[in-house]
């Protein structure tokens, strides 16, 4: 199960079976679990570890001094996180990573992987890949969050979501305060927008289940 699970992660992509059983001893990876809520790095902290969601859903946040909130990602199943702070472990975390939902977590220790990829260069490759993923990730909510208006991000959000999900029916990452706190605007606020948003025939939402028009469907 381990070794199935990791091969289908983009980590560890490209590399066969046998060699990634010879690997993951050097690697020291274990698993931990984690209850909705708990938090699993905080931000300040150094750290040597990355993680892989196994199960369940992480999110990555920060906070400013007066305690409030701004959620950067929300990631799921086969996804890596903490990876650039565990390759810099002088660095600080600037972010508090949490669990969503209940979940599972490989970890892995960065200077191990680091070294091991002298023999496994695709290790490498991967991580590259992977953190220049993140980067455009954090500028698509950079870009989402440029627009001066409630409505202008919600409809850069969703248009995005619409996009990378195939479908004008979706179903979104965040509930609504999550959303709120992504966008980086007041949760009331957020929802009377979608309310009128509704009225007006631009979508319909029920949850975090958006059926989703470019223009008014009525």
């Amino acid at each position: 199960m381990k070794v199935s699970f990791l091969l289908e992660t983009a980590l560890f992509q490209g590399i066969a079976p046998q060699e990634l059983e010879t690997l993951l001893p050097r690697l020291r990876m274990h698993k931990e679990q984690f209850s909705k809520g708990a938090i699993i790095y905080h931000a300040g902290e150094r750290i040597r570890e990355l993680g892989i969601v196994v199960s369940g859903r992480i999110q990555i946040e920060t906070y400013d001094l007066w305690g409030n909130r701004s959620v950067l990602d929300s990631i799921g199943p086969k996804t890596i996180f903490a990876e650039t702070y565990a390759c810099l472990p002088d660095e600080v975390m600037l972010v508090t990573v949490s669990a969503s939902e209940d979940s599972e977590v490989y970890f892995l220790d960065a200077h191990a992987m680091i070294k091991a990829a002298s023999t496994h260069p695709a290790l490498i490759q991967n991580l590259l890949t992977l953190t220049a993923q993140k980067n455009l990730n954090l500028s698509r909510r950079i870009f989402h969050t440029s627009a001066k208006t409630i409505r202008a991000r919600l409809q850069s959000y969703l248009s995005f979501e619409a996009t990378r999900q195939h479908s004008n029916d979706f179903y979104l990452p965040f509930n609504r305060q999550q959303l709120a706190d992504y966008l980086s605007v007041d949760r009331s606020a957020l929802s009377n927008e979608l309310s009128k948003m509704q009225k007006e025939g631009y979508l319909r939402i029920h949850k975090n289940h958006v059926i989703f028009s470019k223009t008014k469907t009525r």
